[in-house]
């Protein structure tokens, strides 16, 4: 279980830029794994009306129930491990745990859980990797009948890792191209408005 600050910058690649990442970086298929992200709100869409994301995601050999919430800089995260098996059952289920660190958050926050549901899914390929600048992933993901491509680069420090960011796009000659978080593209591809 753990609460940590989430600052990062992010812009949509192309397929072109996307593999000449791949390639500067030096990345191949083994540093590579696949991620599922299945998203909960309210059928009112509650979590959205107050910038908030909720999600379970499922990595090759675990998996972790999100909290984002708005922070003065970034994303306030609050997270928690949770068994595979579990995870896919509540998936499943459409269901999320009814204890926990996420769900007392939920709770303080005035939020019926049992009223949460399942609104989508997205899955990610992601290569992530240490740079001077910060933490540097490289993610395609596809969401609905969608297919997109992302740079995302995570730092401790909003003015420095804006800069850093910047300066970097441009080192590598690609133009900054805003990218909407995925729980948003992945509504917009499900023609939801978010």
């Amino acid at each position: 279980m753990s609460e940590n600050l989430e600052i990062e910058f992010k812009s949509l690649l192309t397929e072109k830029e996307f593999s000449h990442l791949l390639n500067h970086f030096e990345i191949t298929e083994e540093d590579c794994f696949t991620q599922t992200n299945y998203y909960f709100d309210s059928k009112d869409l509650l979590l959205k009306q107050n910038q908030m994301g909720l999600r379970i995601r499922i990595l090759p050999f675990s998996a972790e129930l999100t909290l984002k919430i708005p922070a003065n800089e970034g994303l306030l995260e609050i997270s928690e491990s949770l068994p595979p098996n579990i995870a896919i059952d509540l998936i499943e289920l459409n269901q999320l745990p009814d204890h926990g660190i996420v769900y007392d958050k939920l709770i303080s926050l005035g939020f019926s859980v049992s009223d949460l549901t399942t609104i989508g899914s997205l899955k990610t390929k992601r290569a992530e990797k240490k740079i001077p600048e910060g933490l540097l992933a490289l993610d395609e993901s596809w969401f609905g009948n969608q297919h997109d491509f992302e740079i995302e680069l995570e730092v401790s420090n909003a003015i420095e890792g804006k800069k850093a960011f910047i300066s970097l796009l441009k080192k590598l000659t690609i133009k900054e191209k805003v990218a909407p978080n995925k729980i948003q593209r992945m509504m917009i591809a499900s023609s939801n408005k978010f």
